[in-house]
């Protein structure tokens, strides 16, 4: 009969010993890294339960068994939070880290850059092509130099009207803070007009130390009442912002009438050319003070500048000499 009695009280004894055992490997695997080599991003779609989540993780080896997930999500209290996202992991990542990552929300950020100086046809091939953006090109115009060109971070399913609206409310907010500071005296008396040259400026040098110089050649031409005379606005009234000019412009260019041609118009052009960005923006309302009127390439990426015409047709035969050795 003791026998018996010691039998029965090993029995739990010994259930308790392997509940201690698996409870305490269990534990230890919850926090050892996993399987995962190389860093992986695991598509969470909305309404997936626990257990279709940990099958995804499984299949993108960042844990190394799908069924002890699941019990893990629902042992660790994230269970009932796990959200719906795209989600980035690095190698080694422990079951544990990777829970509290979905179920703190810690989605992966998505990065589309738009260049400064694109057209609006431009930019809306870099969004219509942004990976994991939903929705489509809204069908209403986007008028040219009204988004401000930047890297902006998104995540998996954001629109694609949601994104361009942030870009024109960046935009706007941009001028808000720069317009107040303007220099006094300028000839450009609106904020419309200051992006319109702000885009030329954009247009006509790479150079970022180069724009508040060539934004003044441009508002000293105003203040005389000369005509621009900038290349890249004939080029935009014959393309009318369709694409970009794919040769070179011809004196016969110069001199065919368009509403943006400022070799053929007084002042400047209608609309924008481009989306300008915000140094090209900042230099036409800080503008460098100087007497420049003319410039012109130099053939290594910047430009010579001149007071006068006769020391502009100078810089202009010497750039031609460059360009025919």
């Amino acid at each position: 009969m003791k026998r018996l009695l010691r039998g029965l009280l090993a029995i739990p004894l010994a259930g308790a010993v392997v509940l201690c055992a698996a409870w305490l490997w269990f534990s230890h695997w919850l926090d050892s890294p996993g399987p995962l080599a190389q860093e992986s991003i695991v598509l969470v779609p909305r309404g997936t339960r626990v257990a279709g989540i940990a099958e995804r993780l499984a299949e993108a080896r960042v844990v190394d068994h799908a069924k002890l997930a699941e019990i893990a999500a629902w042992l660790t209290g994230t269970g009932q939070s796990l959200k719906a996202g795209e989600y980035q992991f690095t190698p080694g990542a422990t079951p544990r880290q990777v829970l509290e990552k979905i179920a703190a929300g810690r989605v992966y950020p998505r990065r589309l850059t738009i260049p400064e100086g694109q057209m609006t046809v431009e930019i809306r091939r870099l969004v219509e092509a942004g990976e994991a953006l939903t929705g489509s090109w809204p069908s209403t115009a986007v008028a040219e130099g009204s988004l401000l060109p930047e890297t902006y971070q998104y995540i998996y399913g954001d629109g694609r009207a949601e994104l361009l609206a942030r870009m024109r409310k960046a935009h706007e907010d941009l001028l808000a803070e720069l317009w107040p500071k303007r220099a006094a005296n300028l000839p450009v008396t609106t904020q419309a007009q200051a992006v319109i040259l702000a885009s030329i400026v954009e247009a006509e040098t790479p150079v970022p130390a180069e724009r508040p110089r060539v934004a003044g050649v441009y508002l000293n031409r105003l203040k005389r009442n000369m005509k621009l005379q900038a290349d890249p606005t004939v080029a935009y009234g014959i393309t009318g912002g369709a694409r970009e000019m794919e040769r070179p412009l011809t004196l016969n260019d110069l001199a065919r009438p368009s509403a943006w041609n400022t070799y053929t118009i007084d002042g400047l052009p209608p609309t924008p050319i481009n989306h300008p960005g915000r140094a090209s923006i900042a230099a036409v309302l800080q503008p460098e003070s100087h007497d420049f009127l003319y410039f012109v390439a130099d053939g290594k990426g910047g430009h010579v500048f001149a007071r006068t015409y006769d020391e502009h047709l100078k810089n202009v035969a010497a750039y031609r000499a460059t360009q025919r050795r």
